[in-house]
């Protein structure tokens, strides 16, 4: 039973990074096909609007609250060392470098992708996507790139609304339990830097490229009626979340921390 189980396990573990590694590629070679159908597409402004303009409230409330408890954590721990002063300046880094980029994207891709997904999945299950290509459009150009010019645009400016409602809800409580106002303001202009607001929206575009090309994928592959949509739209969310701070780490790994 035990060399069974030994000879078992290789083979899974091979099955299984050959699967990754297919589904690497299949959602790289949408993602090249995207690129090559930019400039050739339908009008994506009812989908920016859909994903970035709709998304804004739920990711913005999502945003401050974390920064409100990360002032409150902070504050109290830093009074304790003499160092309130540099609360501010903790939170709006820290908004700026990783929170607000990448609680955004978490947001887009629960809400957003899930949609996208679904939506796709619904018209392939119903042959929606078929009659298209029978008709000579491109599912490509009329339902993959507007999605993703809209989630690559929306993403930035979320996240970027979003390191500013995260700094002032932190504000709001570091105020309250302690911190002066001056002090807090201060701080803020003396740490964050224009590098870290670039570097934050930048991991945005990356962000939202991934949701776009999961989401798609997963609703182009949908199989199985009504709950191969419901598989989809879960895989989707769940892939998107991991592959976002997978690429959050490389991103971070090269390009700020630098080698080792």
């Amino acid at each position: 039973m035990s060399t069974k189980a030994s000879v078992r396990r290789p083979f899974l573990a091979t099955r299984m990074m050959a699967s990754s590694l297919q589904y690497v590629g299949e959602v790289s070679s949408l993602f090249a096909q995207t690129l090559r159908a930019l400039f050739r597409t339908e009008d994506p402004f009812p989908h920016m609007v859909s994903i970035g303009i709709n998304t804004m409230p739920i990711a913005l409330l999502t945003i401050a609250f974390s920064g409100m408890v990360l002032a409150l954590y902070t504050a109290r721990q830093m009074q304790e060392y003499g160092l309130g002063s540099f609360v501010g300046g903790l939170v709006a880094v820290t908004m700026t470098r990783e929170m607000a980029p990448v609680l955004a994207a978490v947001v887009l891709a629960a809400r957003a992708g899930s949609a996208i997904a679904a939506e796709l999945g619904t018209m392939k299950v119903t042959e929606q996507i078929d009659a298209l290509r029978s008709m000579a459009t491109s599912p490509l150009r009329y339902l993959v790139v507007p999605r993703f010019i809209a989630c690559v645009s929306m993403l930035p400016l979320l996240a970027l609304f979003g390191m500013v409602v995260g700094t002032f809800g932190g504000y709001i409580v570091a105020t309250t339990v302690g911190i002066a106002n001056a002090a807090y303001l201060d701080s803020v202009r003396q740490f964050v830097t224009m590098g870290d607001v670039v570097n934050g929206m930048i991991k945005t575009v990356v962000f939202g490229a991934i949701i776009a090309m999961v989401a798609c994928h997963q609703g182009l592959n949908t199989s199985g009626g009504a709950s191969g949509v419901g598989a989809a739209t879960t895989r989707s969310v769940v892939l998107c979340i991991i592959f976002v701070y997978a690429a959050d780490f490389v991103i971070v790994r090269l390009f700020v921390a630098g080698p080792a």
